[in-house]
Parts: structure tokens; sequence; C-alpha cells
């Protein structure tokens, strides 16, 4: 009977995930306003793990998304699992290097920043120290964000057209953005595209 349990459990997690049906805690927020797709919230401070990836945006969305797992599934000094908390928030960075000389340029890739949610419990005094040098805590303070959301697989070129959307929105009611526009995805990648909760988010004044 217990076995059956468990199974049932698993099965029911399993049809939750592939039809985007939430199984894990999301950051806390207010929605402060509410337009159809698009919302104003303010965000309570948190704790995120992040880590810096140049390469495309498929590539360190890979690398990233595991070297974070690893983490919060125990590659810690506490040797503690951490649970997975949404969104799973990913931006563009300008990454600036030494100059080095002959200058040969090419495109190869860009520098991508991805962070995990740490639950609310967490502070940066008792969050477990990751193991992995590439990955560092950071504490984000309360804020106040515009954000649009929509469906589908995440990709650049997507990410890229619902940023300029939310821009559009945010120019024509007023407000001043004060962030550079990040990705945040809610569903694990077997979930289906048109049950999948995608978000862009910009911070504003």
């Amino acid at each position: 009977m217990k076995k059956l349990l468990i199974l049932l459990n698993t099965l029911f997690l399993a049809s939750c995930s592939l039809f985007g049906i939430q199984s894990v805690k999301e950051a806390n927020y207010n929605v402060l306003k509410d337009n159809a797709h698009i919302q104003i919230r303010y965000y309570q401070p948190l704790v995120v793990a992040q880590t810096q990836v140049i390469a495309d945006y498929k590539s360190a969305s890979n690398v990233a998304f595991k070297r974070l797992f690893d983490y919060i599934t125990g590659s810690n000094k506490k040797q503690q699992k951490i649970a997975m908390t949404a969104p799973v928030v990913q931006e563009a960075q300008a990454e600036e290097i030494a100059m080095t000389a002959p200058v040969i340029q090419e495109k190869s890739g860009q520098a991508w920043l991805m962070s995990f949610v740490l639950p609310a419990e967490y502070t940066l005094t008792n969050a477990p120290i990751p193991l992995d040098p590439e990955i560092t805590l950071k504490e984000v303070p309360s804020k106040k964000t515009a954000v649009l959301q929509y469906s589908g697989f995440l990709s650049e070129q997507g990410i890229e057209e619902k940023t300029k959307q939310l821009q559009t929105w945010l120019v024509e009611q007023g407000y001043k953005s004060i962030s550079p526009a990040r990705s945040a995805g809610f569903d694990p990648p077997w979930t289906l595209p048109f049950f999948r909760r995608n978000e862009v988010h910009i911070d504003i004044e």
C-alpha cells in the first residue's frame, strides 16, 4: 500500500509538471497592478545563487542550470539540499575583458547570468556556501518590477520580442525602467509549450 501511494504521488507530480502546474514555492511578491498579461509587482527582499557563463544563449542556459542545480542538491559546504524556488532568472551581461594584443574579433557568444532564488528562510548568513567558485550568493533588495507573462519555449529571440513589448508598454504608461530585462522561467523542460509560464521582468521606479 505504501509503495502504491508513493507511485501515485510520483505520477501526480509528473503530470503536474507536464501540464505546467507548479509544485515548487515561488518568490514572495504583491501585485500592485494587473493589466491582462502584464503586472506591476512588489518583490520582497530575497537571496539568490548566481553564476555567469560566456556562451550562446542555449549553451549558457544548460551549463548555468546544471551548475546551480548541483549547488541546491548538495554541492555546498553543508552538503545540504535546498528546496527549488521559482523562478529561474536569466539575463544578458556586458562582459568586460582586459585588453590583450593582438586584437581578434569574432562573434562567439555573450555573458549570461543565471540566478536560482533561495527559499525565504535563507539569508547571506545561513545560506550554504557553494563548493563551486563560479557560484556566488547575493542579497537582492525589495523592488518594484514590471512583468510580462507568456507561454511557449524559452528562446533568445522570444525573450527579445517580449522585452520590446514590455518596454513599449512601460513607455506608454509613463513608467521609468531602472534595470535591464531579465527572463524568468517557472517550469521543467518537459512541460508542454502551451502550458509553460515564462516571464520578462524589468525593474521600475
